[in-house]
């Protein structure tokens, strides 16, 4: 009898926690909740950006201390240049529509790293990586933009920050990133380079899901064109980063799906971006 006594029990415990977490989990995102500019999706946002920034400026001066600054001048003061328009045009537009708080504590910095890897990112608070392997497909200046576009669109849009959040609130039951960073040291690092695809962790990251990379597809091509750069070349080099695939398609692929769902999304909101870039 008692036996079936703690039986039942245990099978009460299971359904009421089969109730109570997705009540909870909705009542995060209710409470913890941040909203994307341009698009105004809500995305959850356990993280603040002060402790987030600080932990970005520490990873990303260690990511930059292992690996190489190209030494190709051109190519540097063009991903220099490129990311300066960009952020010139952002910090405008955000300035103009009183959203200035979003870019709060950001310490913008652009690199060029001698990889041959087709790759590129953008940490919280602007830091970012343009590979060198990825100049080929890019082919100029205006390719290069849609590429930088696109990774700051992420950033600024708090992808990195959403899934973080929701590792935070896997791993360790949603606390506060500054209580993780404290309690929980290595498996803070962990998550945060699984959501920025950093490091050792970056064959098993999860790609961004398909709400974040149509978002930045989106927000990359006004970006673009806020800076003074044609956002219509966004088709031609989405469609060269098609041909890269293959059996083992390049990183910048892995977490970036290129398919032809995107070209038509990327047709969709061309009008939008060219009213930017028009005026």
């Amino acid at each position: 009898m008692g036996q079936l006594k703690i039986f039942i029990n245990e099978r009460f415990k299971m359904k009421l926690l089969k109730i109570l977490v997705p009540v909870i989990l909705l009542a995060l995102t209710v409470y913890y909740c941040s909203t994307v500019p341009i698009t105004g999706r809500s995305q959850l946002s356990l993280i603040s950006s002060s402790d987030l920034n600080a932990l970005s400026i520490q990873e990303y001066d260690e990511f930059l201390k292992q690996n190489r600054l190209s030494s190709d001048a051109q190519n540097t003061n063009m991903v220099k240049r490129v990311g300066a328009n960009i952020q010139r045009a952002v910090e405008n537009y955000f300035a103009q529509h009183n959203l200035s708080k979003d870019l709060q504590g950001y310490a913008w910095e652009f690199n060029l790293i001698d990889s041959p890897e087709v790759n590129a990112w953008c940490m919280p608070g602007g830091k970012v990586v343009v590979y060198s392997g990825i100049l080929p497909v890019t082919q100029n200046e205006t390719g290069l933009a849609v590429v930088m576009g696109h990774e700051i669109a992420h950033a600024v849009a708090q992808h990195g920050e959403e899934r973080m959040s929701q590792g935070l609130l896997q791993e360790l039951g949603g606390v506060a990133l500054a209580v993780a960073i404290q309690n929980e040291p290595s498996t803070t690092q962990n998550i945060f380079m699984t959501a920025y695809g950093l490091g050792s962790t970056v064959g098993v990251i999860l790609p961004f899901s398909r709400t974040q990379e149509s978002e930045a597809d989106r927000l990359g091509l006004i970006f673009m064109a806020l800076a003074g750069y044609n956002p219509t070349a966004a088709l031609d080099f989405w469609t060269r980063m098609a041909q890269q695939s293959g059996p083992n398609p390049p990183e910048f692929l892995s977490t970036h799906p290129s398919d032809q769902t995107r070209i038509n999304n990327l047709k969709k909101w061309l009008p939008e971006a060219m009213d930017y870039y028009k005026k």
